[in-house]
């Protein structure tokens, strides 16, 4: 879906249309501490990107529309979505509420008759939800997300998988799932390239990459020639129940650190505290906006409020310990 939370405000708010706007959290004329969740096009012309501090968001664009984030109604136009989706397809791979994977090998002899699939599908869409989508397609499971991500907003797109590598070739490293900076870093440092492509990175052998990158790096190695293996598969939506506080200034001081983190904690056992329980993972997001998570998985059955703070807190410490920088964010949620 084309930055969904945002088309969405779109579509019940259609005076917004045409207007940069930003969901995420209240800028407080600079000051507010949330992040951006998503936002509209016009927006991304200031240069307001997912994931941005809502300050630095206000700073780039004041005049903007600043909305808080809607989830049960997000929720359940992804419900209404994915209902479209089952119905013509039976092999899809949810990703989030607004993304999926789907394998239509045996739907289709070749890739012009999947491309009328995919445009079959986002008019179905449209004509139900009246929001818009992107598509792409291609031989495996990476090159038709780069696909789609060539096709928005509100397209199609094709690669060849005898296309793939040279396409591949030509972007950053990143591009590949599984690569972030700390690995971009990594292969750039190897490369002596602060920006390495995808091309750079094909000089380097399997077992170069196996060595920096552990057996990951045998994966890279096919992935940076547009050959991805991962299977479409159907996964159980993981359920989970959580909190989150932003501290209204960064802080290292571990009492109050602490003191919000039971409370979240106490919070989240409210909610959990009869349903069984499969692990538990604690979030920590600095003051440079880098975000750790840490977690646990335990035998599947009702615990008290006790063990979920004791574990809990062992794991906020280790991330704590870790990082000396200021903290920002704190969250935990259990698994069920």
């Amino acid at each position: 879906m084309d930055y969904f939370f945002a088309q969405i405000e779109e579509r019940e708010n259609p005076h917004f249309k045409g207007k940069p706007l930003v969901v995420g959290a209240d800028p407080k004329k600079g000051k507010g501490r949330g992040v951006v969740s998503t936002c509209n096009y016009e927006a991304r012309e200031y240069g307001i990107r997912s994931g941005m501090a809502i300050s630095r968001a206000y700073s780039l664009c004041p005049t903007a529309i600043f909305l808080p984030v809607n989830m049960s109604l997000y929720k359940r136009i992804s419900i209404s979505v994915f209902k479209i989706i089952k119905k013509s397809f039976s092999k899809y791979e949810k990703v989030s509420l607004d993304e999926a994977y789907i394998d239509i090998t045996e739907k289709v002899n070749n890739f012009k008759s999947a491309e009328i699939k995919g445009d079959t599908l986002r008019d179905e869409i449209y004509k139900r939800e009246k929001l818009r989508s992107s598509v792409g397609i291609s031989g495996n499971k990476m090159m038709a997300k780069i696909a789609c991500e060539l096709a928005k907003p509100n397209g199609i797109k094709v690669i060849l998988p005898k296309n793939s590598k040279k396409i591949i070739s030509k972007m950053g490293v990143e591009v590949v799932p599984g690569i972030g900076p700390k690995t971009k870093k990594i292969i750039g440092r190897k490369l002596d390239k602060k920006e390495p492509r995808v091309k750079d990175a094909n000089t380097l052998s399997k077992r170069e990459l196996k060595e920096m990158l552990g057996k990951r790096g045998e994966d890279f190695y096919c992935m940076f020639r547009g050959i991805d293996h991962s299977p479409v598969e159907e996964k159980r939506e993981i359920k989970s129940i959580g909190r989150e506080h932003t501290f209204q200034e960064d802080t290292r001081d571990s009492a109050k650190i602490i003191e919000t983190f039971k409370k979240i904690v106490n919070e989240v056992f409210e909610e959990a505290k009869n349903k069984k329980i499969k692990g538990i993972t604690v979030v920590c997001r600095f003051e440079d906006f880098q975000t750790r998570t840490r977690q646990i998985s335990f035998d599947a059955k009702r615990y008290d409020n006790d063990f979920y703070y004791k574990k809990g807190i062992s794991l906020l410490l280790g991330l704590l310990t870790e990082n000396n920088k200021k903290i920002r964010l704190v969250g935990f949620r259990v698994r069920v």
